[in-house]
């Protein structure tokens, strides 16, 4: 009997219309999304933070500079992690030692308290991982399906849903406690839910029955190593032979490229999320909320933090239903965590509506991008599969559009703020207008660029092809760091909002330079939809 998915036989049970083994990777996904957003959530506010407060008073363009080198390594190692993975060890074993690589970048930070190398070495930690991490769950997910159409950019969008999901946890949960109990606390969090992802995607890993493995798994490893080595240059110059002679698969590869340029304009914006739309949180919004404002807040962020949580749990749940007899001490491991997220949750709740002051946490902000992705990306997911699907090409402008007009909606707020105004008290609701934009965006892009590259991408280079992909992401991050630190500048001499129209504009003329291409990219894509 065929099967319809890749995997074992276990795999074939669905959940959502999905295999099985997708929410594996969703969940452990979700864990790994966790610890970084959490982290990335902290990173500026701790830098600027006075000593007084437990940071390291450093300036805004400072902590912005390490903010984009460190979020754009992070996408630099994977080209490095998932050739490593191609040749030698294999998309499973990858994916575990990152998590474990993270799980001790993580224990390090916490410790920063101590001295600062542990703060350095925790950086490093992760951006190691995630090199060995991100680009081999990517992969894996890819294989699940044996058809190359709709039902992949669902099963993509929903994988997105799950890194959205840990998104939403890590920033409001690492957010919230790094800012109002201790930064190392925070820091430390991360990690707990890192290591308990690691231990459930271990323990179910033979769902994927032959994906994921190393090319030679029966092979002794030095001899790998040694033949892998003699063979790098031969594979590079194999792949460039197969596209040149190739027609369509050298076409669909400058798909791909020109994908990997057109996204580094989003990310370049769209990054400013833990950057300067911190710092405009932190210093230009009034975030002190009394009487009404303030019961309404609490209501509003009780119900934007149950309602995903339950979903989650429901998906959760499903899950178990189709795989605790088979995975059972997996499906525990997970349960664990999800009774201690809870934990958390109801502790934050609580503490909150007993407080007697109520200042949204700058942190707080980031987690309406990873809200409205839970909302939305079942939406999404089903227009994808629809008659109303438009062309890749359009997906991408379409989500350039919406993140320039999501700065037209802050350089808008920011217009009343005078030249070198160190701080002002706009309405919290043009960030609020902002992110929901830019998440708009990100759904038209980031799901649907996994998703083409490991459809045009050629069976044996999928993993590099994502490497590759995630390098356009080290250069967006990278550059928008860099933008970002003159933020102080740029609003001194011309005001605030200057600054966030320059993040409205080039989005803007990128998307109206990509529907340009469409009918060119469509007809080098060969076919695929």
């Amino acid at each position: 009997m065929e099967l319809k998915y890749g995997g074992s036989v276990e795999n074939q049970k669905t959940v959502l219309g999905h295999p099985s083994g997708l929410f594996v990777l969703f969940f452990t996904e979700m864990w790994e999304r966790f610890s970084y957003y959490g982290m990335r959530a902290l990173l500026v506010l701790f830098l600027v933070s006075t000593l007084i407060d437990g940071g390291w008073g450093w300036t805004s363009a400072d902590a912005l500079v390490l903010y984009g080198w460190y979020t754009g390594l992070v996408y630099l190692t994977p080209i490095i992690g998932g050739f490593i993975a191609d040749k030698f060890i294999g998309y499973r074993n990858a994916v575990v030692l990152g998590a474990l690589i993270m799980t001790l970048g993580h224990a390090s930070m916490a410790l920063e308290g101590l001295t600062s190398v542990f703060f350095y070495v925790g950086l490093a930690g992760l951006i190691i991982g995630n090199g060995f991490f991100k680009p081999n769950i990517s992969s894996m997910v890819g294989q699940l399906y044996k058809s190359q159409g709709k039902e992949k950019d669902g099963g993509y969008t929903i994988f997105y849903m799950g890194i959205n999901a840990g998104a939403f946890l890590g920033i409001l949960l690492c957010g919230y406690i790094g800012e109002k109990i201790g930064w190392h606390y925070g820091f430390g969090l991360a990690g707990v839910f890192m290591f308990l992802g690691m231990l459930q995607f271990y323990f179910t890993q033979k769902i994927f029955g032959k994906i994921g493995l190393s090319p030679k798994q029966t092979e002794d490893f030095d001899d790998v190593i040694e033949d892998g080595v003699e063979k790098i240059g031969d594979d590079i110059e194999e792949a460039i032979e197969v596209a040149e002679s190739s027609k369509v698969v050298r076409d669909r590869m400058v798909v791909i490229g020109v994908f990997s340029l057109f996204v580094v304009f989003f990310w370049w914006a769209f990054e400013q999320a833990g950057g300067s739309m911190t710092i405009f949180a932190k210093d230009y919004t009034d975030r002190a909320l009394v009487g009404n404002a303030a019961l309404t807040f609490k209501i509003i962020n009780t119900i934007i933090t149950v309602v995903p949580m339950l979903v989650i749990t429901w998906v959760l749940a499903m899950l178990f239903k189709q795989t605790f007899k088979k995975f059972a001490l997996a499906n525990m491991l997970l349960g664990l965590s999800f009774v201690i997220i809870w934990a958390i949750v109801i502790w934050m709740l609580a503490r909150e509506f007993q407080a007697d002051a109520t200042e949204v946490p700058a942190s707080w902000f980031s987690v309406l991008n990873s809200l409205f992705i839970i909302l939305f990306a079942p939406l999404f997911s089903k227009l994808w599969e629809s008659k109303l699907n438009p062309s890749g090409p359009i997906k991408f402008a379409i989500g350039l559009l919406l993140v320039g007009l999501g700065f037209g909606v802050l350089a808008y707020g920011a217009a009343g703020i005078p030249e070198g105004a160190k701080t002002a008290s706009v309405s919290l609701m043009f960030l609020v207008g902002a992110y929901f934009l830019h998440t708009m965006g990100e759904l038209c892009v980031s799901p649907v660029g996994l998703s083409y590259v490991s459809k045009l991408a050629p069976v044996k280079f999928v993993s590099l092809m994502f490497g590759i992909w995630f390098t356009a992401n080290f250069f967006a991050n990278l550059l928008g760091g860099f933008t970002g630190s003159y933020i102080e500048p740029i609003s001194e001499e011309y005001g605030l909002s200057i600054f966030f129209l320059i993040f409205t504009i080039i989005p803007i003329a990128a998307a109206i330079i990509m529907m340009l291409l469409n009918p060119m990219l469509k007809r080098k894509m060969h076919g695929i939809e």
